[in-house]
């Protein structure tokens, strides 16, 4: 699908601030539920879109102008758009869409392993922690974690394993080097951009392969002042997800150089990667690509509004991560549980709270654009009660 047409079916959906401005009737009909787009989540990567909004944003592509581009078995149509908008982004040759992001990095780390299978990576990552091992059963990748408890490992940590490796009774080869940032598992902190600009040179000194679990990527420029070309010129493989900040129903992007991704797909198939039609997953998602790193920046100016205007009253209690990103935390007095039923009531939905420290996890996202920083610190303020 060509651009301007493709920014012409979006229309006035183009961004997560003209959903929340939008009258709900133009959006999806005189019938449409009068609560559709104006929750605000501080849960969420994305908007957190119900079944029903999603559908909404979908059947207004649909029925728009030329409609949606379907693709064939992953392939062509508006998945081909999508490739080629996030490899100009990332400023890689190429771009492949995989259906989920553990798919991405998995494929990613084979790939660039090759015969060398051991590949180092953060102990608190998401491909060690929460893919099953599947990288060791089903391609037989030997991953070191490194850092445990920690956000990220330093150049002479995975130069000291790198040494290791090569002077056991029988040499390994360390094939690859993958980096998660920012980390899931350590409240989103970014991984430090000059070590990460130290551990490049050294790898690819070395001869060792770099992947790049950019799963939240679009978050850091606002933070590191680094854009998504700095990060992405650093690694040779870098994953992006669609869902997370984008809202799509599922799916990720893959990229790298033309001869990495050039056949991949048929890996992609022997996964059972392929979908026969994965338009319908991603569609919603192209809508917001463009504009979320300026709607991420405007969500935080809005939420450091907030966060000095709680802090205002005592019993709101708010910190921030120093390496943080898309988190910051929230300790009220009083009943927690209470207090977030309440506010949920007022259409401000909260993570559940920590079960020893009773903080909620609070993330930043566009929703936060839906109203105004003093509306809701009112309604946090009613739902904490006299």
């Amino acid at each position: 699908m060509d651009r301007r047409r493709f920014l012409a079916v979006s229309g006035a959906m183009a961004v997560a601030p003209a959903l929340a401005q939008a009258p709900t009737a133009a959006v999806a009909g005189a019938n449409a539920d009068e609560a559709l787009f104006k929750a605000v989540n501080f849960y969420d990567d994305g908007l957190g879109l119900s079944s029903r909004e999603y559908a909404v944003l979908l059947e207004r592509m649909s029925s728009t102008g030329t409609g949606i581009a379907a693709d064939n078995y992953s392939n062509g149509g508006l998945i081909a758009e999508l490739e080629s908008r996030f490899a100009q982004k990332l400023g890689k040759a190429a771009a492949m869409f995989v259906p989920t992001g553990t798919l991405a990095n998995h494929l990613a780390l084979r790939k660039l392993a090759g015969a060398d299978r051991r590949v180092l990576v953060q102990a608190e990552s998401h491909f060690y922690n929460d893919s099953g091992d599947c990288g060791d059963i089903l391609s037989g990748l030997n991953l070191v974690p490194l850092a445990e408890g920690r956000t990220m490992f330093t150049v002479d940590e995975a130069a000291a394993w790198v040494d290791r490796s090569a002077g056991g009774r029988v040499p390994i080869k360390v094939g690859a080097i993958s980096v998660e940032s920012p980390v899931r598992r350590r409240d989103h902190e970014m991984a430090d951009y000059d070590e990460l600009v130290r551990l490049s040179r050294y790898a690819r000194g070395a001869g060792i392969r770099l992947h790049l679990d950019g799963a939240r990527l679009f978050n850091l420029p606002y933070h590191s002042g680094r854009s998504l070309q700095d990060y992405a010129s650093l690694f040779d493989t870098v994953f992006v997800s669609l869902w997370k900040h984008f809202n799509g129903a599922s799916g990720a992007i893959l990229a790298g150089d033309k001869d990495f991704i050039d056949g991949l797909y048929h890996t992609r198939r022997m996964f059972g990667g392929s979908l026969p039609q994965a338009w319908p997953a991603v569609a919603v998602a192209a809508q917001f690509v463009d504009g979320y790193e300026a709607d991420y920046a405007r969500a935080w100016q809005a939420t450091d509004r907030l966060i000095a205007l709680l802090g205002r009253d005592r019993r709101f209690k708010l910190r921030k991560l120093p390496a943080g990103t898309s988190r910051y935390f929230m300790a009220v007095t009083g009943d927690a549980a209470a207090f977030r039923d309440r506010a949920r009531a007022q259409g401000l939905l909260l993570s559940r709270p920590h079960p020893q420290t009773g903080e909620f996890a609070m993330q930043v996202n566009p929703s936060v654009l839906r109203t105004s920083p003093e509306t809701i610190a009112q309604g946090l303020s009613a739902a904490l009660g006299a």
